[in-house]
């Protein structure tokens, strides 16, 4: 399921709820880390390798991070997955949130392989997380929580996987 930017943003303005910054109103922890937990075995198998991983962040609306290590990349490059407790929403990137302006211009600059980031992204879909590229996120936040007391310049970033 590919998302167009317009209906990623409808869905980032429903999710974003003024009240409950740091997760939402009926989040189910244990939901949460059963299907992150379903993330870190699935792509440990399809890249045939151990991935780190840390989850239950805390002060923060992302919930956890899984990272395929350099080693199992073609590239040799992590690819570095970040997942918000927010709506399952996702993001993909080589390195490290941005390291570049995007999974496009990672793959121009020879630091992501197109195969490695389709077995990312179908995983993450198969398993019901929604992909939002870093660019949208990167984007100037314009939703109703008040988020510039809290960062410096406030973007969907900010909103869905910042600390708080």
């Amino acid at each position: 399921m590919t998302e167009s930017e317009a209906d990623l943003l409808v869905l980032l303005r429903e999710l974003d709820d003024p009240e409950r910054l740091e997760w939402p109103r009926r989040y189910d922890r244990r939901a949460t880390a059963a299907l992150f937990g379903g993330l870190v075995t699935r792509l440990e198998g399809d890249f045939a390798a151990l991935c780190t991983h840390e989850q239950d962040t805390q002060d923060s609306s992302e919930y956890g991070r899984v990272v395929v290590l350099a080693e199992a990349t073609v590239c040799g490059t992590r690819i570095v997955v970040c997942v918000s407790k927010f709506g399952s929403l996702a993001l993909v990137c080589a390195d490290n949130p941005g390291a570049f302006l995007g999974t496009e211009e990672a793959q121009a600059e020879g630091e992501l392989d197109s195969a490695d980031l389709a077995r990312v992204n179908r995983a993450l879909v198969d398993l019901g997380y929604v992909v939002v590229a870093e660019e949208l996120l990167e984007s100037d936040y314009d939703g109703p929580s008040q988020l510039l007391w809290r960062v410096e310049r406030p973007t969907w970033w900010a909103r869905f996987f910042g600390y708080f």
